[in-house]
């Protein structure tokens, strides 16, 4: 008899009454041939195509935007910069009757021209330098280039000459060049030049006081090459100079 019940028990799958009900997933078999395992466990290759294509797509937009924004502040900032140095030199003028320009005429200042020397990397770098250096010492006062005015500068003339008898005071001091504006770059070191904000250094030219027929202003003529290679010539637009920053 009890053999019996057992059997009845089990045949009829008897459920206790519980208040705790576990439910176990039931398993589902998968084939590793079955298609839809396959679909659904990895890419396509148009899918990875699709997916690297849009992912180059977005680096491109998102680097020329990054490039565009820096050159616009590069921009931004010579242009500053020479409205600065050109307003220094208005200061310097009222007070010694001449604009910054070389003691010899037709050397640095004089004889760099911005109509036909557009390099100041290399073909003409030597001449941009050395018409900068003019610049920076006469609005500057640090004749001597070692970034500081002391007495030691009173021995010198704007173009490094010596100066005898020395100046009786210090030379003044008309725009306060940062340190991001001189080469070497770092804040030490001997000046170099006076760069722009594209690493290149500015041009700085009293050639039109010397020759009519060179420069552009019978004042000065102070601007940046903007990092434009000095060749090919853009066309357009139809002159290298149209795309410099400039005081013209």
């Amino acid at each position: 008899m009890t053999k019996e019940i057992f059997v009845r028990l089990r045949s009829s799958e008897l459920v206790i009454p519980s208040p705790f009900v576990i439910r176990l997933p039931r398993r589902r078999t998968v084939k590793a041939g079955d298609l839809s395992f396959r679909v659904s466990a990895a890419f396509t290759l148009v899918e990875l195509i699709v997916v690297t294509a849009v992912i180059i797509i977005l680096t491109g937009l998102v680097l020329s935007t990054v490039g565009y924004i820096q050159k616009k502040g590069a921009r931004a900032r010579a242009e500053t910069e020479i409205a600065a140095m050109s307003a220094a030199c208005e200061s310097y003028k009222a007070d010694n009757g001449i604009y910054p320009r070389d003691p010899t005429a037709n050397t640095a200042t004089d004889a760099l021209n911005a109509r036909t020397m557009l390099d100041p990397v290399t073909t003409d770098a030597a001449l941009y330098r050395a018409a900068s250096l003019v610049l920076y010492r006469a609005l500057s006062g640090d004749r001597n280039l070692d970034r500081t005015v002391t007495d030691a500068d009173k021995n010198f003339n704007i173009d490094g000459s010596a100066l005898s008898p020395p100046l009786a005071q210090l030379p003044q001091s008309y725009f306060p060049f940062k340190s991001k504006m001189l080469s070497p770059a770092g804040g030490s070191g001997t000046v170099t030049a006076i760069t722009d904000s594209f690493g290149n250094t500015y041009g700085y030219s009293t050639a039109n006081q010397y020759d009519p027929n060179k420069g552009y202003n019978p004042t000065f003529d102070l601007w940046s090459t903007a990092g434009v290679a000095a060749s090919p010539t853009p066309s357009p637009p139809a002159t290298q100079q149209d795309l410099w920053i400039k005081n013209w």
